[in-house]
């Protein structure tokens, strides 16, 4: 599948944000987005994205595709649904989940790690990792690290857009390959331009609601002191 078909698809389910004004989850500013979740509902584009992800990895003798939870476990699904017809052999699908933490009396989120069962699926396999977006590629790490840990062979990363410019030494893997790769700016809140010309936060997308309520609460807390 050509970078344009898949750009248009993106565009078609209204993926790809551009000249607005959001915050991501670092912080950061800056003026486009790929909203992932508007992808999933659009059936017929997701299956067509996961093949093309699966079609990129025919020939590596994948055993089981994993992703992090939640989004990704659709793309595990269809990208092992697509390879398990193409190889003529079944692929299995799991996902890894933030494991849960008890600290004091306050409940946490840790790192990923691979439950239900799955850790014996995955053991001694040769794993496919997937991911909607890579932006700095922490998460899809630590999915990578989780696999290492039930002794699964990790044979490479699949993404749907790869808007950070990770690369498979980032991430520690033999074969990073993604469907579209994504030059984005992003801005620091103090040197963002689109701050100084007022241009509104999105709220509906990225962290712009939360950002705009801390900001709002500190302000509150100022004029009330």
């Amino acid at each position: 599948m050509k970078v344009k078909e898949i750009l248009r698809m993106l565009k078609k389910t209204g993926a790809i944000i551009i000249n607005s004004h959001v915050v991501y989850t670092s912080g950061k500013h800056g003026e486009n987005y790929i909203n992932k979740d508007a992808i999933f509902p659009h059936t017929k584009e997701t299956s067509d994205l996961c093949r093309a992800i699966a079609e990129l990895f025919i020939d590596d003798g994948i055993d089981v595709v994993i992703a992090p939870a939640t989004s990704g476990c659709i793309l595990s699904n269809r990208v092992a649904e697509h390879l398990t017809n193409l190889t003529g052999h079944e692929i299995l699908s799991v996902y890894a989940e933030k494991q849960k933490m008890e600290v004091g009396f306050s409940p946490m989120i840790g790192r990923f790690i691979i439950n239900r069962g799955y850790d014996k699926l995955v053991a001694d396999k040769r794993v496919l990792v997937v991911e909607d977006v890579l932006t700095t590629g922490s998460s899809v790490k630590e999915v990578i690290e989780a696999v290492r840990a039930v002794y699964g062979n990790v044979i490479g990363l699949g993404a749907l857009v790869n808007r950070g410019g990770v690369t498979s030494k980032d991430v520690d893997v033999p074969k990073l390959i993604s469907l579209v790769n994504l030059e984005m700016n992003t801005y620091n809140e103090a040197d963002c331009p689109l701050c100084a010309q007022s241009v509104p936060i999105n709220i509906e997308v990225g962290h712009g609601k939360e950002y705009l309520d801390k900001k709002n609460a500190i302000k509150r807390k100022f004029f009330s002191g």
